[in-house]
């Protein structure tokens, strides 16, 4: 399984720390110490996930390899959809303009990636499908309650689309050696770490604590399994993509693997957490960083609790 082309789209709107400062008093020190986050974008009127989603796809299209008729699947991932029915794969769909086609949003919370890149795999090994958008897009500041001084100040908005293929079509595609996707539900507060209920309070976090203890056991954890899976160790990583959820836990993370900053890549800093969105965001804004041969370890966890990582070579 090959990704022809990424790209990302990010709202204009930037919101600083000092928003929260006057909002909350928290202090922008505070927030950074605790979270690394300077600022965060939010979506601005008229904008939501599925038209965020629909602008990455876009720019996918823009410079796809192939024409947009090829496209046999359509995969989306988000945990705050505009449109509950409607789902935000439906409406990329509607906006490529292919029809009859297979057409799956999935969720689960901010590992939605991964999973949704192992729906592709497994439409690619049972032959129905050859050619796949992957798009994941997350508007948590629809959903978040800002006030809430836990995590009110976590949160930004975002999205990303990635053309995947069965085959690898040029030398610049980068291969997905390798997938692996868990749940990890019965562990901890896995139930009620984060948890969205639209008919409630939003997006909560009553045990932070407890989510960023299980995201610094699995996302090492599940990094190490899919090195291992291919025979590879932390040595051959040249750069890690943890899950954007707050700078100590990705911090946390390569130092227990033994990975040295230079090779962690991050932009929680600037945008705060995107959600599923926030690794394929990175991955796409470096691209022109990775060089022939480089291999990439993307590890994600998530509310619920889910996990998951891939190995890319370029």
């Amino acid at each position: 399984m090959y990704i022809n082309k990424v790209s990302h789209y990010l709202p204009s709107e930037v919101v600083g720390n000092e928003y929260f400062t006057e909002l909350n008093n928290l202090s922008s020190e505070w927030i950074i110490s605790r979270t690394g986050i300077c600022e965060r974008r939010k979506a601005g009127e008229g904008e939501n996930t599925s038209s965020m989603a629909i602008e990455a796809v876009k720019l996918l299209l823009e410079s796809s390899p192939y024409s947009k008729n090829e496209i046999d699947l359509i995969v989306g991932a988000t945990y705050t959809p505009y449109d509950t029915i409607v789902s935000l794969a439906h409406a990329v769909q509607h906006y490529v303009g292919v029809p009859d086609i297979p057409v799956v949003s999935v969720s689960s919370a901010c590992s939605s990636l991964i999973n949704a890149i192992e729906v592709v795999q497994g439409y690619f090994a049972l032959g129905k499908a050859s050619k796949a958008i992957v798009v994941v897009s997350d508007h948590n500041t629809a959903y978040n309650n800002e006030r809430d001084t836990v995590s009110g100040h976590l949160w930004g908005d975002g999205a990303s689309a990635l053309l995947l293929s069965k085959e690898r079509l040029s030398d610049s595609d980068m291969y997905i050696q390798e997938v692996i996707t868990g749940g990890a539900a019965t562990s901890g507060k896995a139930t009620e770490g984060v948890v969205l209920r639209p008919n409630e309070r939003g997006v909560i976090m009553p045990h932070g604590r407890d989510v960023f203890q299980y995201a610094c056991i699995y996302m090492p954890k599940v990094s190490q399994q899919v090195l291992e899976r291919c025979g590879l160790t932390i040595n051959d990583v040249d750069y890690l993509i943890p899950h954007q959820a707050n700078h100590r836990i990705s911090l946390n993370v390569i130092n227990t693997l033994g990975i040295p900053e230079e090779k962690l890549i991050s932009n929680i800093q600037r945008y705060g957490n995107t959600g599923c969105a926030g690794c394929a965001i990175a991955l796409s804004e470096n691209q022109d960083r990775f060089k022939k041969g480089d291999r990439i370890v993307v590890t994600v966890f998530g509310g619920g609790y889910s996990f998951g990582a891939m190995l890319i070579e370029v």
